[in-house]
């Protein structure tokens, strides 16, 4: 885009970013331990009530001012899951801030305080949203196409794409990670330990967020990640027994000659986990961040899809 297209785009976003008020009745009717990635995709699929015009397909322009709705709309979704979970109030962004610095204020700020925003942390979310953005045909962005097929609309075809994302085989692998953690630090925290029952055929234990389906090598996207998650880690000084028992997993495998010769690296799931624990979202947020994070790739296929007239 040019300069212009792209403030104008940032704008829109921005004048998009109110929900009506009858969706917090909708959130209320949960209860608080509902799982967030279910609210999340319960609540996406309410916008299509507020917004019951069909996008015309055909119409560049109805496009456009369905895909600023739902990236205006969808941070203030995912602040809500979590507030409401937590007890807090639910609140709205700034148009002062920009779309990262708004996703951690909305989260974040109490009632009672001023919310200073972490450049450290902002920059280490930037990535992680732009790092999750779109990764080819998996089974999520498949599912917003195939959805989206049958003219169903963006906002329901999104819906699906979040339940799609939410199986501990695809989005919710970050959350089993810090799953897997938690279970060996109620085991005494040796990694030493789960690294040999990891390399044992006849162990059932699996080793999460090390490896990649289609990176064979090292997954790129881990590289970044890690550089930030150490940033955060040391600015945020957290002291954490997960965080250390993460640190030491990481440790041998990256020098372990089973893990380095088959080359199961820590995976982008891996750092993302410790990331979002040291900023202290919850477990069960996890997979809804990185919804957050491939919100944009869905439009896009979306949006290519019915540029193409694809069926």
């Amino acid at each position: 885009p040019t300069l212009a297209q792209l403030y104008k785009f940032h704008e829109d976003i921005k004048e998009n970013a109110i929900v009506d008020e009858e969706v917090k009745k909708i959130l209320d009717a949960f209860p608080k331990n509902a799982h967030p990635m279910g609210v999340l995709s319960s609540l996406t699929s309410a916008l299509t009530s507020f917004n019951p015009g069909s996008v015309n397909v055909d119409s560049e322009e109805d496009m456009y001012n369905a895909i600023v709705k739902i990236l205006g709309k969808f941070p203030v979704l995912v602040a809500w899951t979590m507030r409401k979970k937590q007890g807090l109030p639910l609140n709205y962004g700034s148009k002062s801030l920009d779309y990262v610095e708004n996703v951690l204020q909305m989260m974040f700020e109490k009632p009672h305080q001023e919310f200073d925003i972490n450049p450290i942390v902002k920059d280490a979310l930037d990535k992680l949203l732009i790092l999750h953005a779109d990764h080819e045909q998996n089974c999520s962005t498949s599912t917003v196409r195939i959805v989206g097929s049958s003219h169903a609309g963006l906002f329901a075809s999104l819906s699906a794409g979040i339940s799609a994302l939410w199986g501990p085989l695809h989005g919710g692998a970050n959350q089993a990670v810090l799953e897997m953690l938690e279970a060996i630090k109620e085991d005494g925290g040796d990694t030493k330990k789960y690294m040999a029952k990891a390399k044992d055929k006849k162990d059932p234990f699996r080793l999460m967020g090390f490896g990649h389906r289609v990176y064979k090598n090292f997954d790129p996207r881990a590289k970044i990640i890690k550089v930030a998650a150490d940033q955060v880690l040391g600015d945020l000084g957290v002291e954490d027994p997960i965080l250390e028992i993460a640190k030491g997993l990481e440790k041998e495998a990256l020098e372990d000659p089973y893990f380095v010769d088959r080359k199961l690296y820590p995976n982008v799931d891996f750092y993302s986990g410790i990331i979002y624990r040291a900023m202290g979202i919850p477990v069960e947020m996890f997979t809804v961040m990185f919804a957050l994070g491939r919100l944009p790739g869905w439009i896009a296929q979306w949006r290519e899809m019915r540029l193409n007239k694809e069926h």
